[in-house]
């Protein structure tokens, strides 16, 4: 038998990838979800789901977390500035407990992108390599969760403020990614390289999603990138996240989370959820 475990277990992408292992047949025996902390996944217990305490920043719990395990989905981390030290000690513990195959969900594109999230992706990478565990890299591209999150904001203003420019980025609901991500886990082979995101849209096209499902009118006002940080350092974001999410505007502008939705239909076996059904379900 196979064993697969998955980190971040009880965070919302790594909780529905736990979810779909066990829709897809997979016994709850045979699935570990590693939880920082155990006790927010008595739910998965409850269903016989192995649940075993690691924590990315205390190296410590994990040769026991990942004891046994065969295939590993590694579920990036969301510490700014300590994912390559907290990735690197789950691969090494892993190489170390025989783990067969890692699933590492990286970004979109992470080898040349220049969005600010990139180079912690791009070295966690490098050390996959180096690791020698086979592995397959899921560089997943944006979360509609991510704009779904904004909708009232949106809302208020009547617009979707931003510095993307004409850029498309492959907008999918954190569910395909989730699903997606479990049938790279279950699949066979060496699993390579994967660009996973939606069909490619503009933020005038979110704005006219926003519309759609909400019955409000919202335009896209684009802005130059330091116009964009200013507005929002008016909103009352420090210096330093304004020009986090500026950066992310421009990167988008530069294509760099343009992936096309190929990868991501091969990995469900259908079309990825459409930006306003992602859009829906997200805000209930």
């Amino acid at each position: 038998m196979t064993t697969y475990a998955v980190t971040g277990a009880t965070g919302h992408l790594g909780r529905r990838a736990v979810q779909e292992l066990l829709d897809r047949g997979v016994p709850a025996g045979d699935v570990v979800a590693v939880a920082r902390r155990p006790e927010a996944a008595a739910d998965l217990a409850g269903r016989g789901v192995q649940v075993r305490h690691g924590d990315y920043s205390q190296p410590g719990t994990l040769p026991a977390a990942l004891a046994g395990v065969d295939r590993l989905l590694l579920v990036s981390g969301s510490e700014p500035g300590q994912r390559v030290a907290q990735h690197t000690a789950v691969i090494e513990a892993a190489a170390a407990a025989g783990v067969q195959r890692i699933v590492y969900t990286s970004i979109a594109h992470a080898d040349t992108s220049t969005n600010p999230l990139a180079p912690e992706h791009r070295e966690t990478e490098a050390v996959l390599a180096r690791s020698g565990v086979p592995a397959t890299v899921l560089r997943n591209s944006w979360y509609a969760e991510n704009y779904a999150a904004q909708v009232d904001q949106y809302l208020a203003t009547g617009e979707v403020l931003g510095a993307a420019g004409d850029g498309r980025v492959s907008i999918a609901a954190r569910e395909d990614f989730a699903v997606a991500a479990a049938a790279a886990l279950l699949a066979d082979g060496d699993g390579g390289v994967h660009e996973v995101g939606g069909p490619g849209v503009t933020l005038a096209d979110l704005a006219a999603a926003v519309t759609e499902v909400t019955g409000t009118p919202v335009a896209y006002r684009d802005l130059p990138v330091d116009e964009y940080a200013a507005a929002l350092r008016s909103a009352g974001l420090d210096e330093g996240t304004a020009g986090f999410v500026a950066g992310i505007d421009a990167s988008i502008a530069r294509g760099d989370l343009d992936t096309g939705d190929a990868d991501l239909t091969a990995l469900l076996g259908r079309p990825a959820t459409p930006l306003a059904g992602a859009l829906r379900a997200a805000r209930g």
